[in-house]
């Protein structure tokens, strides 16, 4: 099984932005920790970040025929991109949103996703363990 991790923009400064909903944890070490798991759980695990909408929506249609299932953090994209939501419903991709923190106990505005409406799972609040959870789910591995 291969599954891609996408990430959206401003994770890429992960570490020194908003170290106090964040952490202060490295994107470096978020790409090792989606590697490990991946291991752990037996899967081939690529991790990819951009802060550019269309090259996500590019990803997502590549993934087509290539991964099985695409682990997704849209970032501040999940609240406003109806391009992503259509990509993944045009080449019906296995999509897991993530998030670090919880939206739901965010500002108003971060409580609707259009990501949410076209995935099959939303994992978050729980840091880099959101990334744990939704690779497990797609290696058949819940806990």
């Amino acid at each position: 099984m291969k599954i891609l991790v996408l990430n959206g923009p401003n994770l890429n400064l992960l570490g020194s932005r908003e170290v106090d909903l964040y952490g202060s944890a490295s994107y470096a070490d978020l790409v090792a920790h989606c590697r490990a798991e991946g291991e752990k759980a037996g899967v081939d695990v690529e991790v990819r970040q951009t802060n550019h909408e269309g090259v996500l929506v590019d990803w997502i249609q590549e993934s087509k025929d290539v991964f099985d299932a695409v682990v997704l953090n849209a970032a501040a994209y999940t609240h406003t991109s109806l391009a992503i939501y259509d990509a993944i419903k045009a080449v019906r991709a296995r999509v897991a949103e993530v998030h670090l923190t919880d939206p739901m106990e965010r500002e108003d505005f971060r409580r609707f996703s259009y990501v949410a409406l076209a995935a099959e799972r939303t994992f978050s609040g729980m840091g880099f363990g959101s990334y744990t959870a939704a690779i497990r789910h797609f290696a058949g591995k819940d806990s």
